[in-house]
């Protein structure tokens, strides 16, 4: 027996600018609103989709799960992104590896960093 991730889901109180924001930063497009109950947003190649969920009251504080995303220019992607209306949580680092922590338009933390270090052999 096996599972696969197939898409990871926000709670929101307003879906459609959350999923339209998260799919201009990933390169993906809405495949389905569901009329703005349920949002669904499709990766750019492969990967789980992301959706987003209208609920009347998000759970408050830090998430307990969140995106790690990597890109090839740390430093472009995370002005980039800051441009498209992210803040900036914190500077994160670890020998030989570095990250920044984000938060999307609606406060949900996720982490960039570059290529990820190469595990223990």
């Amino acid at each position: 027996m096996s599972i696969a991730v197939a898409m990871i889901t926000v709670d929101t109180t307003d879906p459609i600018p959350l999923a339209t924001w998260w799919s201009e930063q990933i390169g993906g497009h809405i495949v389905a609103e569901n009329e703005g109950y349920f949002v669904v947003v499709a990766p750019r190649g492969t990967g789980p989709a992301l959706a987003f969920q209208k609920v009347d009251d998000p759970t408050p504080g830090k998430n307990r799960m969140h995106l790690d995303l990597t890109t090839e220019d740390l430093a472009a992607e995370v002005a980039r992104l800051l441009a498209a209306g992210a803040t900036k949580v914190a500077d994160r680092e670890m020998p030989g590896f570095a990250w920044v922590t984000l938060a999307d338009p609606d406060g949900n933390q996720f982490c960039v960093s570059g290529a990820h270090p190469a595990p223990d052999a």
